[in-house]
């Protein structure tokens, strides 16, 4: 009987958490953030000689979503600076082998056409803010 009241009750908890759990992802949010796919990113690299981020991403990691609205606030942040992107890992696996992307989120730093540096998993905010001024900084890249 006990079992059968708890298992009614994670049932009821799982449909809360479902429809508001992450309520921040389907509001609409406006921001800097592409999405694109491999031919897309192939020419903004190759076409870009300013700083480019590109977020690799699944929609069904907890990682990927933690990091997203991150990844949008620095876009908005860096606006006038820097382009970033997203892509999806899944969509555009060939990409992922080219860049050596073993482990998802990545955030990949290009600059002049090159990978200058890069986050894999879940990096706080502040990190990749560090990463970002060291990019623009840094003229070596």
């Amino acid at each position: 009987m006990q079992w059968c009241k708890a298992s009614q009750c994670i049932a009821s908890m799982h449909k809360k958490i479902s429809a508001h759990g992450l309520a921040y992802m389907s509001r609409k949010i406006k921001t800097m953030t592409l999405h694109i796919n491999s031919k897309e990113l192939k020419k903004e690299v190759t076409e870009n000689l300013n700083l480019l981020l590109v977020h690799f991403k699944t929609e069904w990691n907890g990682a990927c979503q933690i990091l997203a609205p991150v990844y949008d606030d620095l876009a908005n942040s860096y606006k006038d600076i820097a382009k970033f992107f997203m892509i999806d890992a899944n969509k555009n696996k060939t990409v992922v082998h080219q860049y050596g992307v073993t482990k998802i989120p990545t955030i990949l730093f290009f600059k002049e056409g090159e990978v200058i540096d890069r986050v894999s998993g879940l990096a706080s905010k502040s990190i990749i803010i560090s990463k970002i001024e060291n990019a623009l900084t840094n003229t070596n890249n």
